[in-house]
């Protein structure tokens, strides 16, 4: 499970520092190239709602296996393109069944396991998850200098064909057929109206979406950051973004200890207070620029360590009532991360001013929205 919780850093970062090769070779634009990752975003979403219902009415291991295998064989086909039309059509694919391994994972920790011990194992999933950003960019450096665009794909289908042996081997149906829904499309539509309408599942959802907008706000504005505004040389940005990669690795490793004494809601609440006082004074470092980059980096590791607490119990909390249709619930709140997230990474880019203040004022906000939601949400019994 862990390891398709990283389908999305070994498609992305892997082959972004490719784009000048890739349009260089296939005779396009870097805009037409540029499109090849937002086709793919695209799929991720569009799967999220075929996948989690799918998995909710023929169980979760074939949808598991059949995403898994569809990732791969794009990935593959994306090595041996000759066109960018080719690629693009190849990525959205690609997209659309490595949604399968983000989706029906989720669903199936909540088959087997209550809210605590479900939280638990999604931290544990971060491990993993946690780690694939830190090694991908390095990865992604290493085979574009020493093979080129082509050796990305390769490696990405090795990984893919990795995981669906993985699914082959050792990931059990958690779904018995007794537990399965049956029902038209509207009554499909329907359950998706109920899960969206109930506040335990609107709650935490939104909140983990809000945490999705900060990391994606920190993604898309901090090569400008650190790179243009602080000077830091290239050669060194892959450290520092692995630096706080690592800090939300850290966060959701001592999240699954202290899930052993405290219930998941109490951390998430707990984590929130940190994540806003800590964006408070990253927006105060922003506007006064006082300790420049040593202690803005320092707050916004604080703030991207407490997400590796958010994460996994908000996700928990989010998918504990809906046992009977944990697919459907997986994929709405995959659909609630994404738009949130996505509009994160577009509106840092719209406030852009040369400072560090449109980046640090958006964690702001996203925090303050997250900790509020979780505020007049009741608590839970």
């Amino acid at each position: 499970m862990g390891c398709m919780s990283a389908f999305g850093p070994f498609a992305i970062d892997m082959y972004l520092p490719s784009f000048p090769g890739i349009a260089a070779e296939l005779g396009t634009s870097l805009g037409a190239v540029q499109l090849t990752l937002a086709v793919f975003l695209l799929g991720l979403a569009a799967g999220q709602l075929w996948w989690g219902t799918l998995s909710d009415h023929v169980g979760r291991r074939r949808p598991l296996l059949a995403g898994c295998l569809l990732f791969s064989v794009m990935a593959l086909l994306c090595a041996r393109v000759r066109s960018v039309e080719a690629l693009i059509a190849a990525r959205f694919f690609m997209g659309l069944g490595g949604s399968a391994g983000v989706v029906v994972s989720r669903a199936v920790v909540r088959d087997l396991f209550e809210e605590r011990e479900a939280a638990r194992f999604y931290s544990m999933m971060m491990v993993i998850g946690g780690i694939a950003p830190i090694i991908t960019p390095f990865l992604g450096s290493l085979l574009l200098a020493h093979g080129g665009w082509r050796e990305i794909f390769w490696v990405i289908a090795g990984f893919g064909f990795f995981c669906s042996a993985l699914v082959a081997w050792g990931v059990p149906e958690t779904l018995s057929p007794e537990r399965r829904m049956r029902g038209h499309v509207a009554e499909v539509f329907g359950g998706y109206g109920r899960i969206v309408t109930n506040r335990r599942f609107l709650g935490p959802a939104l909140a983990l979406g809000c945490a999705a907008g900060m990391l994606f706000t920190y993604i898309a504005d901090s090569p400008f950051i650190f790179m243009e505004l602080f000077g830091v040389p290239a050669r060194h940005f892959g450290f520092l973004f692995a630096t706080n990669a690592i800090g939300l690795y850290v966060g959701s490793q001592l999240n699954n200890r202290l899930l052993r004494r405290f219930p998941a809601e109490w951390l998430l609440r707990k984590a929130l207070w940190v994540n806003v006082s800590a964006a408070v004074l990253l927006v105060g470092c922003a506007w006064s620029a006082a300790g420049g980059l040593p202690v803005f980096f320092a707050l916004l590791f604080l703030c991207l360590a407490t997400l590796g607490f958010i994460f996994p119990n908000a996700t928990a909390m989010t998918m504990q009532p809906f046992a009977a249709v944990a697919g459907s619930a997986s994929a709405m709140l995959g659909i609630c991360q994404f738009v949130l997230g996505a509009a994160g990474g577009a509106l840092v880019g719209l406030w852009h001013d040369g400072t560090t203040l449109p980046m640090a004022l958006q964690i702001l906000c996203y925090a303050l929205l997250a900790r509020s939601i979780l505020l007049l949400t009741p608590k839970y019994k």
